[in-house]
């Protein structure tokens, strides 16, 4: 920080603010380059990649043991409730269209 400060001290041509982001961007950019060559890995192998799917497909079967499945009974009684509740809001919708057709026959004077 305090040479980054000596830089902008000693900058005093055309445009300052340009010099002194050049010779920041040096200083940062060499350490960068260094820092990703040390940390570079190899890439993964395909031994690697087969365990991970095998592991997955382990984990997903092991979950699908825990799911508690309703019986016969609860998928009865909910399927009724879903076809009671659709057959509710169909007669709703049926009647909110009806009464809008009733109304645009009466305003239009079709009717």
């Amino acid at each position: 920080m305090a040479k980054d400060i000596d830089l902008t001290k000693n900058v005093s041509d055309e445009t300052p603010d340009e010099e002194v982001k050049d010779a920041v961007d040096t200083k940062a950019e060499k350490p960068a380059k260094e820092s990703k060559e040390k940390n570079a890995r190899p890439s993964r192998s395909s031994k690697k990649k087969k365990k991970g799917i095998v592991k997955y497909f382990k984990d997903a079967r092991s979950e699908f043991k825990k799911v508690v499945w309703p019986s016969p009974k609860q998928t009865t009684n909910n399927t009724v409730v879903v076809l009671i509740m659709c057959i509710i809001a169909a007669i709703f919708i049926f009647g909110i269209d009806s009464i809008f057709g009733l109304l645009n026959k009466l305003l239009l004077g079709q009717g």
